[in-house]
């Protein structure tokens, strides 16, 4: 099965280069975990904090492990268990991905001195596939179901509509995925759990971005 934590980092990949073109992706990673578990039964949203409802494995080891990390923790609102559960998720979904054949490494050096790698699609289907389903969902403006309203709200979150969609102008693209939260795709329960998601994932991208202009100005 692919899941919504696959999806991101397939739409966010440049495709030719081999090389993410999003910034602190690994907070989109983090929030897509937590909604594939809440969609899974696993996780839930009580009191404005994440709390294990059922720790039982899902069978995926990305999710299974962030669920492990989740039920030895505290109950943590959703910005801190995002923060929490994206330290070294990126480099542990690119290693499955690539186990998994979704994605194909090649090794290269800049400037012909500095190692770095490349991940390049593996299996263009599921990419694909994504992509059919967030254009189908903009172009109703609405998502009907849950899976992709939770994607186009990570989308949103990540500010990846010239990435996912560039043919077509950002800021229509933006208001169209902005609304996803509010839609008639799913209960109550899950619609919260989107929204309180794609809120962590912003907050946490502002608060990291934030930090890096601060350190870069030695303030």
């Amino acid at each position: 099965m692919v899941s919504l934590v696959d999806e991101l980092v397939l739409l966010a990949y440049d495709d030719a280069t081999g090389r993410s073109r999003v910034g602190h992706l690994e907070f989109g990673l983090a929030g897509a975990v937590l909604l594939e578990l809440v969609l899974a039964g696993r996780v839930d949203l009580a009191d404005g904090r994440v709390h294990v409802a059922d720790p039982a494995p899902v069978g995926q080891p990305v999710l299974d492990g962030a669920l492990a990390r989740l039920a030895a923790d505290k109950p943590r609102k959703p910005k801190g268990a995002v923060e929490r559960l994206a330290k070294g998720l990126k480099r542990t979904v690119l290693a499955d991905l690539t186990g998994r054949g979704l994605l194909k490494e090649r090794r290269d050096k800049a400037l012909g001195l500095f190692p770095f790698s490349r991940h390049l699609p593996g299996d263009p289907g599921a990419e694909t596939d994504a992509r059919f389903r967030l254009a189908s969902a903009v172009d109703l403006r609405r998502a009907s179901d849950a899976r992709t309203a939770a994607l186009g709200s990570l989308v949103y979150a990540l500010n990846m509509e010239r990435a996912v969609f560039p043919d077509r102008k950002k800021s229509e693209v933006r208001k169209v995925l902005k609304g996803f939260g509010d839609g008639s795709w799913a209960g109550d329960a899950t619609r919260e759990a989107v929204q309180a998601a794609q809120a962590a994932v912003m907050a946490a991208v502002t608060a990291a971005t934030a930090a890096s202009v601060a350190a870069s100005s030695g303030g």
